[in-house]
């Protein structure tokens, strides 16, 4: 019983790596402003990605599923490449009328 319980809390405990890393592609496709969407994809993905390393740690040592955190540390990466790839482009390529 306390087994059950357990897997099901470390499973079902809001999933915040899933929701960060989300959150964190999101904003790359549904803001057309990139110049300010990584300010807020990159706080969001490393979150995502923290989270997702804990939540997978704590799935592992219950012995519950870690697709959950998994999924959430993959999206968390794309979110977070995304706005350093932007952020390199953006300090390699300047465009004067940006601002």
């Amino acid at each position: 019983m306390s087994s059950s319980n357990t897997t099901g809390h470390a499973g079902g405990k809001l999933d915040l790596a899933v929701w960060f890393g989300g959150l964190s592609v999101a904003c790359w496709c549904c803001c057309p402003m990139w110049l300010l969407v990584w300010v807020f994809a990159l706080p969001m993905g490393i979150a995502g990605l923290v989270r997702g390393i804990t939540e997978f740690r704590a799935a592992a040592r219950t012995q519950a599923s870690k697709s959950r955190a998994a999924a959430g540390i993959a999206l968390s990466l794309v979110g977070v490449g995304a706005a350093v790839t932007y952020v390199i482009i953006v300090v390699a390529h300047p465009y004067d009328g940006m601002l």
